[in-house]
């Protein structure tokens, strides 16, 4: 599956919550609710990191929480682990959905990717602006690893 085909799946994910939320009568306030619920169990179902990978050097700095990456690669495809410390439920939901749009990926491909489904699910609506930075700081991240990867410039 293509970058762009995972990235269409999470946005008909987040259309059909949202579809089910208004059938139901929840307000627009109370759909974002339920929008960072769901980023949330996103971020439980993520599987645990090693500690021996929870080091300085893998992680993320700019994040409201503490969150950690790597990347490592597998049959010319790049595919990448994170976790977060038990304060970062949001941030683990966020890095879960960015791992899912982009592990499995040439590292080329995820160096150049668009991640047009961040605005598509309206994610800077329910996250607040200190994760925003958190947010472009993973993808920086993780963009920077398809650089490292490929053989791009930084």
């Amino acid at each position: 599956m293509t970058i762009n085909e995972k990235q269409d799946e999470i946005i008909e994910e987040f259309d059909s919550l949202d579809n089910e939320l208004k059938e139901v009568g929840f307000d627009l306030s109370e759909r974002l609710l339920q929008k960072t619920d769901y980023i949330m169990d996103l971020g439980q179902k993520l599987p645990s990191m090693p500690e021996s990978d929870k080091t300085e050097d893998n992680r993320i700095f700019g994040c409201q929480s503490v969150v950690w990456l790597t990347a490592r690669m597998q049959d010319d495809k790049l595919y990448f682990s994170g976790d977060g410390d038990q304060y970062a439920k949001i941030s683990k939901g966020i890095i879960s959905l960015l791992i899912r749009a982009l592990s499995g990926a040439k590292p080329e491909e995820i160096a150049n990717a668009n991640l047009y489904f961040i605005d598509k699910i309206g994610m800077q609506s329910f996250i607040s602006s200190r994760r925003t930075g958190g947010l472009a700081s993973m993808v920086e991240r993780m963009k920077a690893y398809g650089r490292e990867y490929s053989g791009q410039e930084a």
